[in-house]
């Protein structure tokens, strides 16, 4: 391929992104009453929003659908086409149904209007044609024309869709707003996900417990204190007191120092080499914190400690990357 060709599909790249973005822009001097009308159904609604659309619509739906429940409105896709075979009954009184249809008119649509009369549903319809047969039948219609697709045959559904799609974004984002939705109730209906582990996860439920913990009395010698280091497997050891307060920590760079000085590692006491105090966490704290501990401070372990300053855990980075929280 020559660069003319080359020139030549980057141009089309960019007349397609040029033609969505303002379809995009087009939407924001809709949004008006009708608008505010369909967050107020969305609010009010005891039950779900059931999203529904066929075709390229109906996979913008199962997105819409999908964002809306993940960040404090109940929702789910129904495939229109299933619907008259028994998926209706998924609808019920206290439901509100969002119908996507870019023409307005998709037969799959159109006849689930007497059932939803029926069950007086309340009806939002996305449409680039506000006179059609769904927008007229609806109790707030949304006009998400455009005047025109990406595609260069004005065929293909490509702005359209990015029109629908962002509607319902902004459909969701206010919801969201108007619940007062928090990080932490998203991380909630995230728990897998990098911020769900981020906001949920604990150091306490990472933190190495037990016979596992590295810790070694003040007045043992460094041999020993490495020994620990080595056994334990965390990159540093504990200074303890008899009733397991902290006193301090030794990690790598206090041995390098050690080390530098030509200390005799058999006769040299842990308390001469160790970092006073030292920096520890709290099991309550979000393993988060400890991340940024480690990050500021430059170190890649950190002690756990009780609200006496006893020792209670540590963890180090691995821990937390083993768990998906770096």
């Amino acid at each position: 391929m020559d660069a003319t060709d080359d020139t030549r599909l980057l141009a089309s790249a960019r007349r397609a992104l040029e033609v969505e973005a303002r379809a995009l822009q087009a939407l924001v001097p809709r949004l008006d009453a009708a608008f505010a009308r369909a967050c107020r159904l969305c609010l009010d609604c005891p039950g779900r929003v059931v999203v529904t659309g066929m075709g390229k619509s109906g996979h913008i739906a199962g997105k819409i659908a999908a964002t809306l429940a993940s960040t404090g409105t109940p929702a789910f896709f129904l495939h229109p086409a299933e619907a008259g075979h028994g998926d209706l009954g998924m609808i019920t009184r206290s439901d509100v149904v969002l119908a996507l249809s870019n023409s307005g008119e998709t037969a799959e649509l159109v006849l689930l209007l007497p059932h939803l009369k029926r069950l007086d549903v309340p009806l939002i319809v996305m449409s680039g044609r506000p006179n059609s047969t769904l927008a007229r039948a609806a109790h707030v219609s949304l006009d998400v024309s455009v005047p025109e697709e990406a595609c260069p045959l004005n065929l293909a559904p490509t702005a359209s869709t990015t029109a629908t799609l962002a509607m319902g974004d902004a459909l969701a984002v206010a919801l969201l707003e108007a619940r007062g939705f928090t990080r932490e109730e998203f991380a909630r209906a995230h728990p897998g996900g990098t911020l769900g582990r981020k906001l949920l996860l604990h150091v306490q439920d990472l933190m190495r417990t037990g016979a596992a913990l590295p810790r070694v009395g003040p007045d043992e010698p460094l041999s020993a204190g490495l020994m620990e280091m080595s056994r334990k497997g965390l990159g540093m050891t504990v200074i303890v007191a008899p009733d397991e307060r902290i006193l301090g920590v030794f990690t790598d760079g206090d041995l390098r120092r050690a080390l530098d000085r030509q200390i005799n590692v058999h006769d040299t006491t842990m308390r001469a080499v160790m970092t006073e105090g030292g920096r520890r966490i709290g099991p309550h704290e979000l393993a988060a914190e400890a991340v940024h501990l480690m990050e500021v401070h430059r170190i890649t372990a950190l002690p756990v400690a009780d609200a006496q300053g006893r020792l209670v855990g540590a963890l180090n980075v691995h821990d937390l990357m083993r768990a998906g929280v770096v």
